[in-house]
């Protein structure tokens, strides 16, 4: 069994693989020692790990793994990675991404494939059937233009979106308004790029995964894969390289 630690900008998913099978998935908003031990306990089974962050955390996993003698690896620009990466600053280059990049080759080996994530940032990820990871794009993400909207104006309010039913396309008040912008015009933004994508590069498989992918996944005129648990399954992927290697 594999422990998976994936630390976002906001919150911690941590997660349990029994060789391909995703056992266990809980997401916490801070560390807890607690936590950490009742699933090292519940599986006790686990014997490798891997720690992926996107901030600069303060390494409390790496201390109680190495404590309880787990095998673990954190990922950094420089850890083997099961495809050729090209992206020029590699060293800047989100773990996330990484992580999703992973995800696609493993999914569909030797075809070109945009993985999409949808969390605290949009994130657009292409690794063509070279098996090699070009690089992408990143734009804000649902909650973060809700509170932009409301953050940097005097009257806009804050809106708290928790529904899957499709906005109006002309919003007849502020709050339809704010949800027909910023949600009709993040399903413009995603099939455009996806068909700017297919223009530049052919045919292509595209994966649809993050906190928000239930939102989209099915507003989108094109034709998409859902993996909720993109990051998840690509730091899984990215660790049973390093173990094989």
């Amino acid at each position: 069994m594999d422990l998976i630690i994936d630390i976002g900008n906001t919150k911690t998913k941590i997660a349990v693989f029994n060789i391909n099978k995703l056992i266990y998935r809980k997401e916490v908003i801070s560390n807890s020692e607690k936590e950490l031990a009742s699933i090292l306990s519940k599986y006790s089974g686990i014997c490798s790990a891997i720690i992926s962050s996107v901030k600069n955390d303060d390494k409390f996993f790496d201390k109680y793994l190495s404590l309880k003698k787990v095998h673990y690896i954190r990922l950094s620009h420089t850890t083997p990675l099961p495809f050729k990466n090209l992206y020029q600053s590699r060293q800047t280059l989100g773990q996330d991404r990484i992580a999703i990049a992973a995800a696609a080759c493993s999914l569909f080996p030797v075809e070109n494939v945009m993985a999409i994530d949808t969390g605290t940032s949009i994130t657009y990820d292409f690794v063509n059937n070279r098996n090699e990871y070009l690089g992408g794009g990143i734009s804000p993400g649902l909650q973060m233009r809700f509170w932009a909207l409301h953050t940097f104006t005097d009257k806009l309010p804050l809106i708290n979106f928790e529904t899957d039913k499709l906005p109006l396309l002309v919003g007849r008040n502020t709050e339809e308004a704010i949800l027909s912008g910023v949600l009709n015009g993040m399903v413009a933004e995603i099939d455009g790029l996806i068909d700017a994508y297919r223009i530049t590069f052919g045919e292509l498989k595209v994966i649809l995964g993050g906190g928000d992918y239930k939102y989209f996944d099915k507003r989108l005129k094109n034709s998409i894969f859902a993996r909720p648990n993109l990051v998840l399954e690509g730091l899984k992927k990215i660790l049973d390289f390093n173990d094989e290697n």
